[in-house]
């Protein structure tokens, strides 16, 4: 198989991710409409006794030296990390790099698909009442983002805070953990692989930027992006194969041992044939 290059990977990745950032923005829900799913959302985990949230946020609220780095990593981590495994991938796994990079790209959009269809209010953006508070809001005076998001301050405008169904902050830190788990060759990457999914789920659910369910969503979504990965692999195969058929050489072209470049040689004829038969 033809080793991927380089430029044409980052374009490709670069087009990817400019729909996602385009499609995730346009895809718009009416406010009421995404605070009935949180709530919904909400209604549902407390039935099943798996809230997790309110103790996680108050914790990230009362005790600063938890609440800021969980900021900070809220807001960056997944723009550096994600990128930082694509790129050891490219240059260390080559013989895994395009399934994996077609696995991230397929969830991704998959979860497109999910802010589109369910808009969301993460527990942030509650009513007061339920208990919630904003921790990047709380400790914005640490951060360069504001009270909106993780976005730099003024900037608020160019995101969807309704995009929390499901989370692709949990959805890619799986990916990455399970890249460094599956292809590093040391105890040290592969205990990171173990921490930097688990890790991002606590964050996201103390910062009150996701539910767990928007978790479990986000981790559902990379199950699914993984089965739908080998299929659309065999057909960019064959698509490619039908592209890129090599040419056949003829006309009596052909290499033999010990030369470089094919030469035109005489094709005995049937007439030749007997001759030599007869010598």
């Amino acid at each position: 198989m033809r080793k991927p290059r380089w430029w044409a990977e980052s374009a490709l990745i670069a087009v990817v991710y400019a729909a996602y950032s385009g499609g995730r923005l346009l895809a718009r829900g009416g406010e009421a409409q995404a605070v009935e799913h949180g709530l919904a959302i909400l209604r549902l985990e407390r039935l099943l006794g798996i809230d997790a949230e309110h103790p996680l946020n108050r914790l990230f609220t009362d005790v600063p030296a938890l609440g800021i780095p969980a900021d900070f990593a809220y807001a960056s981590l997944h723009y550096l990390v994600t990128p930082a495994v694509l790129v050891w991938l490219f240059r260390r796994r080559p013989a895994h790099y395009r399934a994996a990079r077609t696995w991230l790209m397929l969830s991704t959009l998959l979860g497109l698909v999910g802010f589109t269809l369910l808009p969301t209010c993460p527990p942030r953006l509650l009513d007061p009442a339920y208990g919630f508070t904003d921790t990047m809001a709380h400790f914005s005076a640490y951060g360069w983002w504001g009270g909106e998001a993780s976005a730099p301050r003024g900037l608020g405008g160019f995101t969807n805070q309704y995009a929390a169904m499901p989370s692709l902050h949990v959805g890619w830190a799986l990916w990455c953990g399970v890249m460094l788990w599956r292809y590093g060759r040391t105890p040290v990457t592969r205990a990171l692989g173990v921490a930097y999914p688990l890790v991002t789920t606590v964050v996201v659910m103390g910062t009150a930027n996701h539910y767990l369910l928007d978790a479990v969503a986000g981790a559902a979504v990379m199950g699914a992006g993984l089965l739908l990965t080998p299929p659309v692999l065999r057909l960019a195969r064959r698509l490619r194969g039908t592209a890129e058929a090599p040419p056949v050489v003829s006309g009596g072209c052909e290499t033999f041992t010990g030369e470089r470049i094919p030469g035109q040689r005489s094709v005995p004829t049937s007439a030749d044939d007997t001759s030599k038969a007869a010598r």
